[in-house]
């Protein structure tokens, strides 16, 4: 309890708990703007933190992801086009109240409905944390390869479309984990004789371009000018009447353990949630014809979820050093670049920063309430915001806070060359997610192996020899596995019909 006060005292210093309001006002204004997203934000922060102290980087970081993930549904309700993916559902019932004229109704309800979903996942991921931490600092290198490969393939088993594009994106990302010095022995890989290729990829090079550069750049291409907000209505202010609430706390309820599940898988995140809960709330409702047409139990379900799903998402980063999708595998990257690392011994070393960030993460909720109920009045301006002005701003910071990181040039150059390559994966098809994880991943994964082999005297066996390693690797080569088998069985039905 003494380290939870100590995190505490940290985060009510003036500067740290100025970063977490000011993230959390830019996570929700990024959030609510289609195509921006949070996830923009971070990988822009992530290299400029590097100049900050531990805390205030974390605080600031923290408050923008729980931000992003609150202020999406603003888009979804008032346009109809959702900020993240992690809204998407919340469209369905929240624009077609808004077009009923009940906007400031189902604005209110997203509003405490994201504030609920937040607080108790944290709360649970608090306390379930340094239980999972216990557990799985028992584990050996054979268990914490078999749990990186099998973050790997679930991300990889859902990827939209071919799950060929998947592997490919996971080859290319363990591909760039070579370049450098080798993790164990240290020799030299794919330098070409290069002294800025001696240290490997920077993480945060690795994002900008990805994801930052490769987005504005393909957006302009687009002749994208950002959504003009079509809602010319009246908003009154906060107000949810009594009824809303207690006729779905049921609902509330089911949806928070959804979100909490879902978020716990890798991979899965936030936009599954959403879905999942909305069609779950359909499924079990006893007017489930109403879903669409403007009903309050059809943004209670994805909102609480989407958010729930964020204490979800904390515990394997923190508890076992598992990146959940591409947001919380940047999270794990500002960690590493600020010497901190993420697993079962993290709370055991640094217990005063693990409970900063869950504190964090609850004090950004805390803003983001205050700040939606007290802005949403000014909603609508926010989704006026023209992208001509939005992308150069952000692009310079981009490439400002990826020379600052080491203050070299040869650094640009890389993230421009990045930027071709998320240009290439966007027009190829090839899923960004798989790719981070697998970056992320790929030096723990040769570690793991490396010591496993090294232990076992070259017996490759050993990964099946023991119960964990061997059940982790069932479980992943089985969520490859069965996609396929359906397809095909699907397929045969498809032609005897």
């Amino acid at each position: 309890m003494a380290d939870v006060f100590s995190a505490l005292a940290l985060l009510l210093e003036p500067a740290t708990l100025i970063m977490c309001f000011a993230g959390a006002m830019v996570g929700v204004i990024l959030g609510a703007i289609p195509g921006m997203a949070a996830g923009l934000a971070i990988t822009v922060m992530l290299p400029i933190s590097f100049t900050m102290e531990p805390t205030q980087a974390f605080a600031l970081l923290m408050s923008i992801w729980v931000g992003g993930c609150s202020g999406s549904f603003i888009g979804s309700i008032l346009l109809g086009i959702p900020g993240t993916a992690s809204s998407l559902a919340t469209t369905y019932d929240g624009y077609a109240m808004t077009k009923k004229g009940e906007a400031s109704r189902a604005l209110s309800i997203g509003t405490l409905s994201n504030f609920m979903g937040t607080v108790p996942s944290v709360i649970i991921a608090m306390i379930a944390c340094p239980l999972i931490a216990s557990i799985a600092v028992k584990m050996g290198a054979w268990e914490y390869f078999s749990l990186s490969f099998l973050a790997i393939t679930l991300v990889v088993a859902i990827s939209k479309g071919n799950m060929v594009k998947g592997f490919i994106g996971v080859g290319m990302g363990l591909l760039l984990t070579q370049v450098g010095y080798s993790p164990i022995s240290s020799t030299e890989r794919f330098t070409f004789g290069s002294y800025y290729l001696a240290g490997g990829f920077s993480m945060a090079t690795v994002m900008i371009g990805i994801f930052a550069g490769s987005l504005i750049i393909m957006s302009y291409a687009r002749n994208e000018k950002g959504p003009t907000s079509s809602f010319d209505g009246k908003l009154t202010g906060f107000h949810i009447p009594k009824k809303d609430f207690t006729s779905n706390i049921g609902n509330i309820i089911r949806s928070f353990l959804i979100g909490l599940g879902i978020g716990f898988l890798p991979g899965m995140g936030a936009a599954l949630s959403n879905m999942v809960s909305y069609a779950t709330a359909r499924n079990s409702s006893k007017h489930a014809e109403d879903f669409g047409t403007g009903i309050p139990d059809g943004i209670w379900a994805p909102e609480v979820a989407n958010n729930a799903s964020v204490g979800g998402a904390i515990i394997p980063m923190i508890a076992l050093g598992i990146p959940g999708d591409g947001t919380t595998a940047m999270l794990l990257g500002g960690l590493t670049i600020h010497g901190i690392e993420a697993g079962p011994l993290m709370q055991k070393n640094n217990p005063v920063f693990c409970n900063m960030i869950f504190l964090a993460a609850l004090i950004a909720a805390l803003f983001c309430l205050v700040v939606e109920i007290f802005g949403i009045r000014w909603f609508p301006k926010l989704l006026d915001a023209p992208y001509h002005f939005l992308y150069p701003v952000i692009m310079v910071l981009c490439l400002l806070g990826v020379y600052i990181e080491t203050y070299n040039i040869a650094n640009i150059i890389m993230a421009c060359f990045f930027i071709a390559v998320g240009l290439y994966m966007m027009y190829a098809g090839i899923p960004n997610t798989p790719f981070i994880l697998s970056f992320v991943l790929g030096s723990q994964m040769e570690t793991y192996f490396r010591k496993a082999i090294s232990y076992a005297k070259g017996d490759m066996l050993m990964f099946f020899k023991r119960p964990v390693s061997c059940i982790l690797l069932i479980v992943a080569i089985g969520s490859i596995l069965v996609p396929i088998i359906k397809e095909q069985i699907a397929k045969k039905k498809a032609v005897k019909q």
